[in-house]
């Protein structure tokens, strides 16, 4: 099995209504910057440095809220807040110059080569939203290929 068969990703309500099957021995890492004390007992751990920057999280709520404001859906809102605030690019930026994202990440990897699986764990729903846990993975899965 390679590493990328080992990390998966979900959303919290699926998990708790049931609509992802999660395998037995994975870990569920929420990736979370302000969790919920129910979310937290939802996954096995949570790992607040590879949440969004607040800076960034609080730029996207401010366009979500005037994005619905103009009449889009909460959906539409929030997908077209993530275009206005650059989400994608200061997002990967995050994940390369903090250094508690860059050791969590790498600790992930280490974790991941020892055989572990990991299912990466947030709010969004990615059928409809864009989510950061989705460009973790895709961050770790090209750091992995670029590794010798």
């Amino acid at each position: 099995m390679s590493l990328t068969d080992r990390l998966g990703d979900t959303y919290i309500a699926a998990l708790q209504h049931d609509l992802v099957e999660v395998p037995p021995a994975a870990t569920l890492v929420g990736v979370v910057r302000r969790p919920t004390g129910w979310f937290n007992a939802a996954v096995d751990e949570n790992i607040r440095a590879l949440g969004p920057p607040a800076a960034l999280l609080d730029a996207v709520k401010q366009q979500n809220k005037d994005f619905k404001m103009q009449g889009l859906c909460d959906e539409g809102a929030h997908n077209a807040a993530w275009e206005a605030t650059d989400f994608y690019d200061q997002y990967y930026s995050h994940l390369r110059s903090d250094t508690a994202a860059n050791t969590a990440v790498r600790r992930l990897r280490d974790r991941l080569s020892d055989g572990e699986h990991l299912i990466l764990v947030c709010f969004e729903n990615t059928k409809k939203k864009r989510c950061h846990r989705t460009l973790i993975r895709e961050y770790i899965t090209e750091q992995q290929e670029d590794a010798p």
